[in-house]
C-alpha cells in the first residue's frame, strides 16, 4: 500500500506532506511501487500513528475483568475501530484467583483482529485504602513480590505496569524488588513528598491518572505531583473533560513536557454505548455523557466513558493542546513506557503499518492496521 500526498506526523514530532508507503504490514522508506500496489490519496488529510491505550478497563458493555475471550475481542475491535491499535488495558483490586483468570485469558488471546493486545496494567491490588476511588476496598493488600512473579508467569510476561501506594507497609520492598522487572507506578496513593521521593529514588518512574486518587500540590507541602516533576517520572492524564480541567491539563504538558505526558482513557465499559447503568469493578455505575460515577457514590468518579482517540481530539479542540504534542502523547510515549516503541507508536521506517486518516476537524476518514484498511 501507498498512502500519498499526506500531511505525516513524522518522528522528528511534526507534520509533513509526504508519501508513506507499506509493505509485509510494516513502513518503509524509498520503496519502488508494486504492481497492482493499493494507493489511497490522502490529499487534505492527515496521517496519525495508531493510538496506543495503556490504561483503561473496557468498552462497549465488556470489561477487561470479565476474562472473557468474546468479551476481549469485542473490545480490541472497538479500539482499533477509532483509531487504537494497541492495547494495555487495566485491571482492577483483585484477589490473586480472580486476577489469573484474567491472565489466563489474555495470554491465551490471538491477536488476530482488532486492537493488539501488547500488555496488561495491573492497577490494583497494591494501593492504598484510603485513596480507594473506584477500586473494590475488599481486595486491596500489601504488595506481594511472589504473587506478582506468579502473575507474570501465568500471563506469558503481559504485565507491563504495576500501580504502587508505596507509603504502605511493605510496597516500598516491593519496589526495590521488581523495578527492573515491570514499570512501576505510583496510584491511589496517600504519599507525601518524602516517600515519593524515595519511591522513584527506588525504582518507580510512572504516575497513574496524575492529580486523580492522590494529594495534589500544596506551597508547603509539596507532594507526590512535585516528587514526579523533580524526578524525569512520565505522568498518565485523562483528558476526558471530566476529571482534570483544562487549565490543569495546559499546565501539565507546560511544565513536564510533551516528552513525559501519557494520554489515558481509562474508560469502563461504558465507553462507545448510551447513557444508563454500568459496572466497574463490581460496583454500579452511572454514566450521564461524558461522565461515569458510582452509582451509590456519585461524588466518585468510576474512570470515563470516553475512548483515547476522543480524549487526544478533545485535548485539542477544547483544552488547546498542540496537535503534535496531543499525537506525541497518545501514541509515541505509551508505547515507549510500556517497551513496545519498536513495533507500535510512530510512522517511522520499521513499525507496522498503523495509520489513522483524520481531517483538519480531527474527524477519522480511515483507520489502517498492518497496511489493511478496516
Amino acid at each position: 500500500m501507498i498512502i500519498k500526498n499526506a500531511k505525516v506526523y513524522t518522528p522528528e514530532h511534526r507534520f509533513q506532506v509526504q508519501d508513506l508507503t507499506i509493505r509485509n504490514g510494516r513502513i518503509v522508506s524509498d520503496a519502488d511501487p508494486l504492481e497492482n500496489e493499493e494507493i489511497i490519496d490522502a490529499t487534505g488529510l492527515t496521517a496519525l500513528p495508531g493510538l496506543v491505550d495503556i490504561h483503561f478497563h473496557g468498552a462497549v458493555g465488556h470489561d477487561f475483568c470479565d476474562a472473557d475471550e468474546a468479551g476481549l475481542q469485542a473490545i480490541a475491535d472497538f479500539e482499533a475501530s477509532r483509531g487504537i491499535l494497541a492495547i494495555c488495558p487495566a485491571t482492577m483490586t483483585f484477589s490473586e484467583e480472580i486476577l489469573n483468570g484474567i491472565a489466563d485469558v489474555a495470554a491465551a488471546h490471538k491477536n488476530e483482529k482488532g486492537a493488539d493486545l501488547v500488555g496488561i496494567n495491573m492497577e490494583g491490588p497494591y494501593i492504598s485504602p484510603k485513596r480507594i476511588g473506584a477500586q473494590n476496598p475488599k481486595y486491596v493488600q500489601g504488595a506481594d513480590v511472589e504473587m506478582f512473579r506468579r502473575l507474570q508467569k501465568r500471563s506469558n510476561g503481559l504485565f507491563k505496569l504495576v500501580d504502587i501506594a508505596p507509603e504502605e507497609p511493605g510496597n516500598m520492598e516491593f519496589i526495590k524488588a521488581c523495578h527492573d522487572e515491570v514499570r512501576i507506578s505510583l496510584a491511589h496513593t496517600c504519599t507525601d513528598y518524602d516517600t515519593a521521593k524515595e519511591a522513584f529514588a527506588s525504582g518507580a518512574s510512572h504516575m497513574t491518572h496524575l492529580y486523580n486518587a492522590m494529594f495534589g500540590i500544596n506551597h508547603r507541602d509539596p507532594g507526590p505531583i512535585i516528587a514526579a516533576l523533580e524526578d524525569g517520572a512520565e505522568v498518565e492524564l485523562i483528558t476526558d473533560g471530566v476529571h482534570i480541567h483544562p487549565a490543569m491539563v495546559r499546565f501539565t504538558f507546560h511544565t513536564f513536557g510533551d516528552d513525559k505526558v501519557i494520554l489515558i482513557a481509562d474508560s469502563m465499559e461504558a465507553a462507545g454505548l448510551p447513557d444508563g447503568q454500568y459496572q466497574l469493578g463490581g460496583q454500579a455505575v452511572t454514566v450521564t455523557g461524558p461522565r461515569a460515577v458510582l452509582t451509590e457514590h456519585p461524588d466518585t468518579i468510576a474512570g470515563s466513558a470516553t475512548c483515547l482517540f476522543d480524549c487526544m481530539k478533545r485535548a485539542v479542540l477544547d483544552m488547546g493542546i498542540p496537535l503534535e504534542s496531543a499525537v506525541r502523547a497518545a501514541s509515541e510515549n505509551p508505547a515507549k513506557s510500556i517497551g513496545v516503541d519498536a513495533d507500535y507508536g510512530s510512522l517511522a521506517e520499521g513499525r507496522y503499518g498503523n495509520v489513522i486518516l483524520v481531517d483538519d476537524a480531527l474527524n477519522i476518514k480511515s483507520v489502517i492496521q498492518k497496511g489493511v484498511v478496516l
